[in-house]
């Protein structure tokens, strides 16, 4: 088959495009034929080296986590799926061992999504079947992006599993790096939770954001976000989600929250918490947690129309370093998206 390698640690441009065996799977797992690959940059920083004590690769190595594909073989002991059913999740690489945890229980842990096939546990919340009227494309770039604005979302007080109470119902959320993959779910959702939305974002992405549901948008380039967001919304912001700014910057933007506001981040790495000590606010660090159903809501909010498709580029597979250069080389809006086999 051919899938998307890299034989050493490094950036996009060690990786190449090579003929290497099926995977098959074993007791417990199952081999997918993959539709459509949602491209992450956590693919690229586990293949950089920089978590290589926690994550040892085996090289020659596959890229590739979120997916939607069709079961062609179920291993011994699987019964959750059968050959022919449309799924759609999130797999991280075998290595990755106990950190995988962090993702889901029992961990997902795949081979590499960006192939032609992949193998996967069975066993875990961070795989569902895939609903038939929910498109291969939009389902393959839902799972990392819509897990962490879940987490996200929990982590300020609203579970839409139990329907608690939005994070400030009402209240005023600024988002930075809105137009991001995880922007693109994050919004909408805190958009239909109540929120009023202020959104970070250069001034080509300005519309896309508005579409998502930003009520106002702040070009964090040319201006002191900061000084522009207190301008134009004196009383403050009730709760800031971070999704692109750096620790040490973060706790200067904290300045827009209103005493006892509070602070979402998903970016890496996240900020020590003791440098808010003193601090009027609460600070919390929250990344993709599958929880069982998380994955069916997610493709619900995306049926109802909550979640609109935010794919900006399509690559073959034989495309795909360079989509992985593009990702960390160009501006990108939304997701990147490699179309491996004809979706529907």
């Amino acid at each position: 088959m051919k899938a998307v390698v890299a034989r050493e640690y490094g950036g996009p441009e060690v990786l190449a495009v090579e003929e290497i065996p099926v995977p098959r799977p074993g007791p417990g797992q199952f081999q997918v034929r993959i539709r459509a690959a949602g491209l992450n940059p956590a693919d690229l920083r586990t293949l950089s080296g920089v978590l290589h004590r926690l994550t040892p690769l085996e090289f020659p190595y596959v890229l590739g986590s979120d997916f939607a594909g069709t079961v062609t073989e179920v291993g011994p002991d699987v019964a959750r799926f059968a050959v022919g059913e449309e799924v759609f999740g999130v797999g991280l690489p075998r290595a990755t061992g106990e950190m995988a945890t962090m993702l889901s229980t029992p961990p997902s842990l795949t081979t590499g999504t960006m192939a032609e096939y992949a193998v996967f546990e069975a066993d875990t919340p961070a795989i569902a079947r895939r609903p038939e009227n929910l498109d291969a494309e939009q389902a393959a770039t839902l799972p990392i992006a819509g897990l962490t604005a879940l987490s996200l979302l929990r982590a300020g007080g609203f579970d839409p599993a139990d329907g608690q109470t939005p994070l400030t119902s009402g209240g005023r959320a600024l988002v930075t790096g809105a137009a991001g993959g995880v922007g693109g779910v994050v919004v909408p959702l805190l958009v239909a939770a109540g929120l009023e939305v202020i959104a970070t974002a250069i001034p080509d992405d300005e519309q896309y954001v508005r579409d998502l549901g930003a009520a106002d948008v702040i070009d964090y380039r040319s201006v002191d976000t900061i000084t522009e967001t207190l301008r134009r919304h004196p009383r403050g912001i009730d709760t800031l989600i971070n999704l692109a700014l750096p620790g040490p910057a973060l706790i200067e933007a904290s300045r827009v929250l209103r005493p006892g506001g509070q602070l979402l981040n998903a970016a890496f790495p996240s900020p020590d918490p003791s440098a808010f000590d003193g601090a009027d606010l609460t600070v919390k660090t929250a990344y993709s947690t599958a929880r069982p159903g998380d994955l069916g809501r997610l493709a619900a909010y995306a049926l109802d129309g909550t979640l609109t498709s935010t794919i900006s580029r399509r690559y073959a597979l034989t495309q795909a370093p360079r989509a992985y250069a593009d990702l960390v080389h160009t501006h990108v809006r939304g997701k990147l998206l490699v179309t491996v086999a004809p979706t529907a």
